[in-house]
């Protein structure tokens, strides 16, 4: 009995640590994620020279930036908020999914400019799978 209880101690201990770095590896992966799309945001609505004229080269006119800038901080703000940051999530990734199809209409280079924008989307929805538990079981079927 004192064996299955020092067991049951270090598994519970062993638990909590995971839980712990889970949480800590989580708000790293999603800090990230947010301060890429706090500075992409900002930077559509500030519109400095050198990203007016990268959205030109893109194909877009200046005064997209704003709508641009507004849906980008948007999605992001509602993915910071704990009790909406699935809906931020689903709009961050449809967002993130047109900067991939522009990268491919304008043949940018797959690994650094067209897969950019997929890897901020794995920060998203990783930082939500190690959180939350409920999305884990839903998307593994468990």
């Amino acid at each position: 009995m004192m064996i299955e209880r020092e067991t049951n101690m270090q598994a519970a201990a062993q638990r909590s640590n995971i839980s712990g770095v889970r949480r800590w590896t989580s708000r790293a992966m999603g800090g990230v994620a947010v301060l890429f799309m706090l500075f992409d945001g900002i930077g559509k609505l500030v519109g400095p020279a050198p990203v007016v004229e990268a959205t030109r080269e893109l194909g877009f006119a200046e005064h997209h930036l704003a709508i641009m800038g507004i849906l980008s901080l948007l999605a992001t703000l509602l993915y910071m908020m704990p009790r909406t940051a699935f809906l931020g999530a689903i709009l961050l990734t449809g967002y993130l999914g047109g900067a991939v199809a522009v990268q491919v209409r304008i043949d940018a280079p797959l690994f650094s400019n067209t897969l950019f924008p997929v890897y901020v989307a794995v920060l998203v929805w990783g930082t939500l799978w190690l959180r939350d538990e409920r999305l884990r079981r839903l998307l593994t079927g468990g």
